[in-house]
Protein backbone atom coordinates (compact mmCIF):
# COMPACT_ATOMS: atom_id res chain seq x y z
CA UNK A 1 0.00 0.00 0.00
CA UNK A 2 2.77 2.49 0.93
CA UNK A 3 4.68 1.80 -2.26
CA UNK A 4 1.56 2.31 -4.59
CA UNK A 5 1.17 5.49 -2.30
CA UNK A 6 4.82 6.83 -2.87
CA UNK A 7 4.97 5.71 -6.77
CA UNK A 8 1.16 7.60 -7.27
CA UNK A 9 2.88 10.56 -5.56
CA UNK A 10 6.31 10.73 -7.49
CA UNK A 11 3.72 10.26 -10.72
CA UNK A 12 2.00 13.45 -9.62
CA UNK A 13 4.96 15.58 -8.59
CA UNK A 14 6.75 14.44 -12.31
CA UNK A 15 3.40 15.41 -14.17
CA UNK A 16 3.36 18.91 -12.32
CA UNK A 17 6.83 19.46 -13.13
CA UNK A 18 6.30 18.77 -16.56
CA UNK A 19 3.37 21.27 -16.94
CA UNK A 20 5.53 23.85 -15.49
CA UNK A 21 8.65 23.59 -17.40
CA UNK A 22 5.73 23.70 -20.28
CA UNK A 23 4.25 27.07 -19.17
CA UNK A 24 7.61 28.76 -18.84
CA UNK A 25 8.72 27.88 -22.54
CA UNK A 26 5.47 29.48 -23.44
CA UNK A 27 4.81 32.98 -24.90
CA UNK A 28 2.43 33.97 -26.91
CA UNK A 29 3.36 35.69 -30.22
CA UNK A 30 0.05 37.36 -31.41
CA UNK A 31 0.47 36.17 -34.79
CA UNK A 32 4.16 36.86 -35.42
CA UNK A 33 6.80 33.48 -35.23
CA UNK A 34 8.60 32.77 -32.04
CA UNK A 35 11.69 35.63 -31.69
CA UNK A 36 9.53 37.87 -34.25
CA UNK A 37 8.90 40.31 -31.32
CA UNK A 38 12.89 40.49 -30.07
CA UNK A 39 13.39 41.17 -34.27
CA UNK A 40 11.26 43.95 -34.37
CA UNK A 41 12.61 45.22 -30.99
CA UNK A 42 15.86 45.71 -32.36
CA UNK A 43 14.82 46.74 -35.74
CA UNK A 44 12.72 49.78 -33.63
CA UNK A 45 15.73 50.78 -31.58
CA UNK A 46 18.40 50.63 -34.60
CA UNK A 47 15.51 53.01 -36.27
CA UNK A 48 14.87 50.37 -39.34
CA UNK A 49 11.42 50.51 -38.12
CA UNK A 50 8.95 53.10 -36.97
CA UNK A 51 7.60 52.26 -33.30
CA UNK A 52 4.05 50.80 -32.85
CA UNK A 53 2.99 54.03 -30.89
CA UNK A 54 3.84 56.00 -33.37
CA UNK A 55 2.04 54.24 -36.26
CA UNK A 56 -0.90 53.77 -33.93
CA UNK A 57 -0.84 57.59 -33.13
CA UNK A 58 -0.73 58.63 -36.55
CA UNK A 59 -3.72 56.36 -37.09
CA UNK A 60 -5.42 57.40 -34.64
CA UNK A 61 -5.02 61.20 -35.53
CA UNK A 62 -7.04 60.63 -39.10
CA UNK A 63 -9.31 57.84 -37.82
CA UNK A 64 -11.52 57.79 -35.21
CA UNK A 65 -11.59 54.62 -33.32
CA UNK A 66 -9.62 52.00 -31.47
CA UNK A 67 -6.69 49.57 -32.18
CA UNK A 68 -8.12 45.88 -31.87
CA UNK A 69 -4.74 44.07 -33.04
CA UNK A 70 -1.59 44.52 -34.60
CA UNK A 71 0.83 41.71 -36.63
CA UNK A 72 3.99 42.31 -38.36
CA UNK A 73 3.93 40.64 -41.92
CA UNK A 74 5.09 41.21 -45.55
CA UNK A 75 3.50 43.36 -48.21
CA UNK A 76 5.07 43.67 -51.66
CA UNK A 77 8.52 42.34 -50.26
CA UNK A 78 8.51 44.98 -47.41
CA UNK A 79 8.00 44.43 -43.65
CA UNK A 80 4.80 45.83 -42.98
CA UNK A 81 2.73 46.55 -39.86
CA UNK A 82 -1.11 45.20 -40.41
CA UNK A 83 -3.30 47.26 -37.69
CA UNK A 84 -7.13 46.13 -37.37
CA UNK A 85 -9.04 49.41 -36.23
CA UNK A 86 -12.73 49.56 -35.13
CA UNK A 87 -14.47 52.78 -36.13
CA UNK A 88 -16.89 54.29 -33.64
CA UNK A 89 -19.74 52.80 -35.95
CA UNK A 90 -18.11 49.20 -35.53
CA UNK A 91 -16.53 48.87 -38.89
CA UNK A 92 -13.28 47.31 -38.76
CA UNK A 93 -10.13 48.72 -41.16
CA UNK A 94 -7.34 46.62 -41.75
CA UNK A 95 -4.49 49.25 -41.89
CA UNK A 96 -1.20 48.17 -44.47
CA UNK A 97 1.42 50.48 -42.57
CA UNK A 98 5.16 50.48 -43.83
CA UNK A 99 7.42 48.97 -40.75
CA UNK A 100 10.25 51.28 -42.08
CA UNK A 101 8.73 54.65 -42.51
CA UNK A 102 5.70 54.12 -40.52
CA UNK A 103 3.16 55.80 -43.86
CA UNK A 104 -0.28 54.31 -44.46
CA UNK A 105 0.43 52.40 -47.74
CA UNK A 106 -2.99 51.00 -48.05
CA UNK A 107 -6.29 49.50 -46.24
CA UNK A 108 -8.87 47.06 -46.69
Amino acid sequence: MNRLLIIAAVSALSLVADVAQGEQDYRPTYGAGRGEEDRARDAVRRGAQAPLSRVIANIAARTAGRQLNTTLGDYGGRSAYFVQWQTPDNRVIVFIVDAESGGVIGRQ
